[in-house]
């Protein structure tokens, strides 16, 4: 069996992962490089972007750094199985839609500059037909119900409590050409525990003989998701109190259905103001329709607050309002009275977003809360590293309103969940390999990992870099 790491190896984007065993080419995950602009162009239209040959997909979530070069793989001949959770299915249909969109909309707008300088167009990595074709090739299996994807290879999805749908991936395959069995557990992004609306990671007492782990937060902790609650509660009401507005960038998957939930649970409280709190991302809305079709995700306090008298829908209430049109989004920003206004896209590199910050950061009296981590070289990082002066479609402002930087609503894993999701494991791994983390994080994690638990074996994969086992 040969592994071989094509992405996020010592970076926390573009997962891809082969697998090469009994003849056959298996792809955990098939994600969007993100980061620098023009490396992220180049480094999207290479590897199995340009026809990689490839027998079954693997996806362990939908997030674009996990799913977003799945249409791509397709255009380029790939007719082999996408094999993931229904919900993650689901996800998937609007959300590499969404990418689609995004990229011919770039793409556009490229093009006009480069003939005004007599420069050759560039092609979209995808378009929406690449997207409807790739639907056609997934198959939706449900959390521990064994699936087999070929003789002697069998995939089981286990909650990894990180997104709507998100799996850790077993596979049990028999090495033929070695005749011996292999247990592989590729960990895809682990959530955390006691957070709202999707069940708590699961742990994996059985084990594996081989773990592929992320490390995203391998050197960080956060703060209890209590306390998060409380925060937000304290940032809503400080800035209705200056008459100001409160705009959250959040990723339209998983993170603005967590604030609108919380909110939620605020406004019945009467811990917060009657305020408008608007939800301004077509993406996040029909996202947020997905959601609730999968009531047999929810944990069971999200399920209690469902089954009440009132059956309350989790995400709508009295105040909350879903933005519809580009006229509907336009006019957030002629409000005068405070409002909180959540928009993607949550690191602030595109989307309605940039409008609501071009409008409201040079303005004291405004709070801009930051809730997710932030990659490097894009505007959210930026605005956490606290410059004074950003720039927004190619216009400087001065940031002078409020920002505020949570981490407890993170859905990934810290360096003490991750240590005690491996530390269930009664089987340690034989071999460990630590990726989808910076290279600081990654490292610590491999030191704690060894020091706490005993692994032996633990590699931190180079890109592209191979390994038989």
């Amino acid at each position: 069996m040969k592994l071989t790491f094509h992405g996020a190896a010592k970076t926390v984007t573009g997962s891809q992962h082969l697998i090469e065993v009994n003849g056959k080419r298996i792809l955990l995950d098939c994600g969007m490089f993100q980061g620098k602009r023009k490396e992220a162009f180049e480094l999207n239209r290479t590897g199995f972007c340009k026809g990689g040959d490839v027998d079954f997909v693997i996806l362990s979530h939908a997030h674009i750094d996990h799913s977003g070069n799945i249409p791509c793989l397709v255009r380029n001949g790939f007719r082999g199985d996408i094999i993931t959770t229904p919900a993650t299915r689901d996800l998937c249909a609007v959300m590499l839609m969404d990418s689609a969109h995004i990229q011919e909309q770039d793409i556009a707008f490229v093009n006009k500059k480069r003939k005004k300088n007599g420069q050759n167009p560039f092609e979209p990595l995808y378009v929406k037909e690449d997207v409807v074709h790739a639907m056609e090739q997934f198959i939706g299996v449900s959390y521990n119900r064994p699936f087999r994807v070929d003789d002697g290879i069998e995939v089981i999805f286990n909650e990894a409590g990180h997104l709507f749908g998100s799996a850790n991936v077993i596979l049990n395959i028999h090495d033929k050409e070695k005749d011996k069995k292999v247990r592989l557990v590729f960990s895809g992004d682990i959530g955390r525990a006691g957070i709202p609306i999707i069940r708590d990671p699961a742990p994996l007492t059985e084990g594996a003989d081989v773990l592929i782990m992320e490390s995203t937060y391998g050197n960080r902790s956060h703060p209890e998701y209590a306390e998060s609650e409380d925060e937000l509660e304290r940032i809503v009401n400080e800035t209705y109190k200056r008459g100001g507005s409160l705009i959250i960038p959040a990723f339209a998957v998983g993170r603005t259905q967590q604030l609108v939930y919380a909110l939620h649970k605020l406004y019945k409280k009467r811990d917060i103001p009657n305020m408008p709190i608007y939800v301004d991302s077509p993406l996040a809305t029909r996202v947020t329709d997905i959601f609730r079709l999968h009531p047999e995700i929810y944990d069971s306090e999200i399920r209690s607050f469902v089954m009440n008298v009132d059956r309350a829908d989790p995400f709508g209430f009295e105040t909350m309002r879903y933005t519809q049109t580009v006229q509907d989004s336009k006019e957030l920003n002629f409000l005068k009275q405070p409002a909180v206004i959540i928009s993607a896209s949550g690191m602030m590199e595109g989307g309605r977003i940039l409008h609501h910050l071009r409008s409201r950061i040079s303005d004291p009296l405004n709070t801009i809360l930051i809730t997710g981590w932030q990659a490097p070289y894009t505007l959210g990082r930026r605005i956490v590293d606290r410059e004074e002066t950003i720039k927004i479609f190619g216009e400087e402002f001065q940031v002078k309103a409020k920002v505020e930087v949570m981490t407890g609503f993170s859905g990934h894993a810290d360096r003490e969940e991750l240590l005690a999701w491996a530390g269930h494991m009664k089987n340690k791994p034989q071999h460990t390999f630590i990726v989808h983390g910076e290279v600081e994080a990654s490292q610590a994690l491999a030191d704690a990992l060894k020091a706490q638990h005993g692994f032996q074996n633990i590699q931190i994969p180079d890109p592209h870099q191979s390994f038989e086992i």
